[in-house]
């Protein structure tokens, strides 16, 4: 049940834009928020890392979503990707914490983590969930923000 609930949220409508993109600026290293064993997660038999990054500027949206996942390249090299909002600004904040994780294999793990971002528009701070699913296979990820 909660498999098509998620792929009825994956096929709704996003409140705002976010991008899944190769690695870069944001998945240096030292982005990578402290304690790691805090705010690092392995999934999939330790296939798939999940992991905060904060690059610390722009200030109200530093915050990424780092996903090191299969397919593996011809040197055995995970996939790097980073879970922002436009344009390399991130989120002002992220619930990792709580981040909730399920397995459906029409959908792959689909991941859970309330958000808060920086909306220009209204001027103001909105809270959301970013909801993004990943195909261990193909490597697909898809990304809605509500």
């Amino acid at each position: 049940m909660r498999g098509w609930i998620a792929l009825g949220l994956l096929m709704a409508s996003p409140l705002a834009a976010q991008e899944v993109v190769d690695c870069g600026f944001a998945a240096r290293a030292d982005a990578i928020y402290e304690p790691w064993e805090e705010f690092s997660r392995t999934y999939a038999n330790g296939e798939v890392r999940v992991a905060l990054l904060d690059t610390i500027e722009p200030a109200a949206g530093s915050f990424h979503v780092l996903v090191l996942s299969p397919p593996y390249d011809e040197v055995g090299g995970r996939q790097c990707k980073t879970i922002g909002l436009e344009n390399n600004i991130g989120f002002s904040g992220i619930g990792f914490e709580e981040i909730q994780a399920d397995y459906d294999p029409a959908l792959g793990l689909t991941f859970h983590i309330e958000v808060t971002y920086y909306e220009p528009e209204f001027a103001d701070y909105l809270s959301g969930s970013l909801i993004f699913s990943l195909n261990q296979q193909t490597g697909a990820i898809e990304a809605i923000l509500e």
